[in-house]
């Protein structure tokens, strides 16, 4: 059901894969969707794997844990593994007991044999398999329930005979079986494709074979592959050809395509569909964020307030079997089509979607991110491959998903809220209040403290908050302050995930904030925990236009020695570009004043000399809009500049402006902005590119905490805080000017660093040769680089 399939031979029948949890859910779902606060299992996925290893280890030596279990069911045309692993089993005097465990918040007095029929369900068929595989008659099975507010167990136990899980078993797979055959018919259809499919242009660029070979083999070879490809290569149609073409060799059954931002996962839409305009049957899945996604005002999904909520489970198989008969492109329109068709939330449709999908289109944080991960695909080793594009986003963003950060001022005003309405609530809350001061106190007059270890006690008061929060509010579902008290329930709760994960890798700060307190669990190096989810895939793919160093990225990002790296040739003829370096100019703060006018009279050179758009980089919107007020009156070009809040309609406009070609635009942006990468103006749509300064990211408590970790791990604490990760801003955003083949352009760095070794020992093949200048000869270069065009 989650789309694993194994082809192991010609000769072999095709094996179609289902996990007993998805198996049971999938089939005996019923009733509402409802996310309204009811003690809901937010805790309980926190605490879960803490109270499974605690009970599990109260055993004796009767009793085994997390016991793999397989039961395979030949057919006609395909083989069906089922395939789980039971939490404990218990052999004694002869008897054997499944154990499946589970945690509650409800009381214990309310669980009976109702209570959730999906538990025993799940146990009955771990206790088929395992009487099975061991010629038992008979079986017990006891479902474990530890209430996690007082710590209290309770058993329900049960006794099968064979013959009675059969029925129970066979009942469950007759009625998969259809599922099971549209995806065997499916995968047959999409293979017999990809078989016929050649690479859809006629000639493979520069580079472009080399990538796509590699790509091939690093799947193959189940190891990761870190590639630095410039601009015009066709990144996305080399890694995506490649995967597919090892999907049909049986490899891999899924490809995640993950991107940073929604116009590379765009792109990557765009060349799936170009691929079926040539022929391919694939069924590829966009994930849209559920906020944007919602067919509602207000995203609140219970069944009293949104009719795709209630009933929605009675409804969305059916929904699901439509969608996959009748289309192979899972976009956002056709999700939110079908949704409004049967009835059902289109959120949840799409991530069901993604287990009868060959491709899921997605931002990182659904695989790497412990709150919103895809958990049902990474939990268990698999055969996935992960294509990641512009992979140089992904250590910031690895560090966010990472990190969780709490503020004292939160916790203070809720308080007041709650006043005469919970006095256990109030208590707790004063408990942190009194940790939060204290913190204060030690940040001195540094006005922060950094320490390695984390802060027990205030964990241990925030368990306390999210537990009397969760008796609070399943009791009272309406009062006035339960949004306030649920944003900071779910604000703790996933501090307190981030805690559980706490380690050398981390550091924890306390840092003033105004009037306020924060105290922030930062992850410095995130590879351990991306290694984590990347050791459970088949391979993964690192991409992106900058890439460099790729040992640093290699580091950060979860590779090994044992990986693969490749830095590929920029295919484009360099004659087409000039790179100048005006290193007479001192960027740093303190010398901006003195050197404005001459950064505004080599903007002056460039776009004097040949009409066209230009974008002007600044490393911040104060240094930019310095230079602004003091250029916005010269020449008799359109200027136009990055706001600091701008909407997509806002960026939208103001792409546009680039539209006409001769217009002379100047366009005044931000290193690292929105306008630094994911922008394509081809065509002579941008000419030139000026960069102001070498993009070093400003200096501040975080970056400091990085450079004081990697100068003791590694001896390159300033590289990895500052130099490594503004260059890449530089590189993106001089990759900005050549984009195509005819493409033309000019790019100018301002900075007297930019001809220092340590930047030089950066710069890609592509950067060479570069032009040294100054203010008397660079418009001579420019005549002459125009000139010869």
């Amino acid at each position: 059901m989650d789309g694993l399939y194994e082809r192991l031979d010609v000769m072999i029948k095709e094996k179609i894969k289902v996990s007993v949890r998805d198996l049971v859910e999938f089939i005996l779902r019923s009733g509402d969707l409802n996310s309204e606060f009811v003690g809901n299992g937010n805790r309980r996925a926190l605490e879960g794997a803490r109270i499974h290893r605690k009970i599990q280890k109260s055993k004796n030596e009767n009793y085994t844990k997390e016991v793999s279990l397989k039961y395979e069911a030949e057919y006609d045309d395909f083989i069906l593994a089922v395939e789980g692993r039971a939490d404990g089993i218990i052999i004694e005097n002869g008897n054997v007991t499944i154990d499946e465990i589970k945690t509650t918040n409800a009381q214990l007095n309310d669980i009976d044999d109702n209570y959730n029929p999906l538990h025993l369900a799940q146990a009955k068929c771990y206790a088929y398999i395992y009487s099975i595989q061991n010629d038992l008659v008979a079986i017990n099975i006891q479902l474990t329930y530890y209430q996690i507010d007082n710590d209290e167990i309770k058993y329900l136990r049960y006794t099968y005979s064979i013959d009675e899980l059969k029925a129970f078993f066979e009942d469950l797979l007759k009625k998969f079986y259809n599922w099971a055959m549209i995806s065997y018919s499916w995968i047959k259809e999409r293979n017999s494709s990809i078989e016929k499919i050649d690479f859809p242009y006629k000639n493979y660029r520069k580079g472009q074979r080399k990538l796509a070979v590699a790509v091939y083999r690093t799947i193959e070879r189940e190891k990761k592959l870190f590639v630095q490809a410039p601009t015009g290569i066709g990144k996305t149609i080399s890694t995506i050809f490649p995967s597919i073409k090892a999907m049909r060799e049986g490899m891999t059954s899924k490809i995640f395509y993950l991107t940073a931002k929604t116009i590379a996962g765009t792109v990557a839409d765009e060349t799936f569909k170009m691929l079926r305009d040539k022929g391919l049957r694939i069924k590829t899945l966009v994930i849209t964020a559920k906020e944007k996604i919602c067919l509602n005002e207000r995203t609140e999904c219970t069944p009293e307030s949104c009719p795709y909520a209630k009933g929605h489970y009675d409804r969305i198989n059916v929904a699901i079997m439509d969608m996959i008969l009748n289309e192979d492109d899972f976009s956002r329109a056709k999700i939110e089509e079908y949704a409004k068709k049967h009835t059902v939330c289109p959120f949840e449709f799409s991530l069901d979607l993604s287990l009868w999908s060959d491709v899921v289109i997605c931002d990182y944080n659904y695989v790497f991110d412990p709150n919103v991960g895809l958990k049902r695909f990474f939990q268990d080793k698999s055969d996935f491959i992960l294509l990641v594009d512009e992979a140089h986003n992904l250590v910031d963003r690895s560090r966010e998903m990472f990190s969780a950060e709490l503020f004292k001022k939160e916790f203070l005003s809720l308080k007041k809220s709650m006043q005469g309405k919970s006095s256990k609530i109030e208590k707790v809350l004063s408990k942190i209040n009194s940790i939060f001061l204290q913190m204060k106190k030690q940040c001195g007059e540094n006005n922060f403290f950094v320490a390695e270890e984390k802060q027990v006690a205030l964990d241990g008061y925030l368990r306390q908050f999210i537990g009397e929060a969760e008796l609070y509010l399943v009791n009272n579902k309406k009062s006035s302050e339960c949004d306030e008290l649920i944003d900071l329930y779910f604000k703790s709760l996933s501090y307190l995930k981030i805690s559980d994960m706490y380690d050398s890798s981390y550091m924890s700060y306390v840092e003033k904030d105004g009037d306020d307190v924060k105290i922030k669990l930062f992850c410095l190096d995130p590879s351990k925990l991306l290694s984590q989810t990347l050791q459970k895939v088949r391979g993964t793919i690192f991409f992106s236009a900058t890439l460099l160093p790729i040992t640093y990225y290699k580091s950060l990002l979860g590779g090994s020695d044992e990986d693969y790296a490749i830095c590929l040739d920029s295919p484009f003829d360099t004659k087409n570009r000039m790179i100048l370096i005006a290193d007479d100019v001192s960027t740093k703060y303190k010398d901006r004043e003195n050197t404005r006018e001459k950064v505004a009279e080599y903007i002056d050179a460039v776009v004097g000399k040949m009409p066209g758009n230009y974008i002007v980089y600044f490393p911040s919107y104060e240094y930019m809009n310095m230079i602004y007020e003091i250029y916005k009156d010269r020449g008799t070009n359109m200027i136009i500049k990055q706001e600091s809040s701008m909407s997509e309609d806002d960026k939208e406009s103001f792409l546009k402006m680039f539209e006409d070609e001769k217009k002379g635009i100047i366009a005044f942006c931000v290193l690292g902005g929105i306008f630094s990468e994911g922008i394509d103006l081809k065509n002579d749509r941008l000419i030139g590119v000026i960069i102001v300064g070498v993009g070093l990211p400003q200096i501040c408590l975080e970056r400091d905490i990085i450079k004081d970790y990697f100068e003791e791990k590694y001896g390159l604490g300033y590289e990895f805080a500052y130099l490594y990760p503004g260059f890449n801003k530089v590189m993106q955003s001089a990759g900005r000017v050549i984009r195509t083949e005819t493409d033309r352009g000019v790019i100018l760095l301002i900075d007297e660093r930019f001809l220092h070794k340590n930047y030089i020992k950066l710069f890609p093949k592509e950067w060479f040769p570069y032009t040294k200048v100054n203010k008397n000869n660079i418009e001579a270069y420019l005549d002459g680089f125009w000139r010869n065009l």
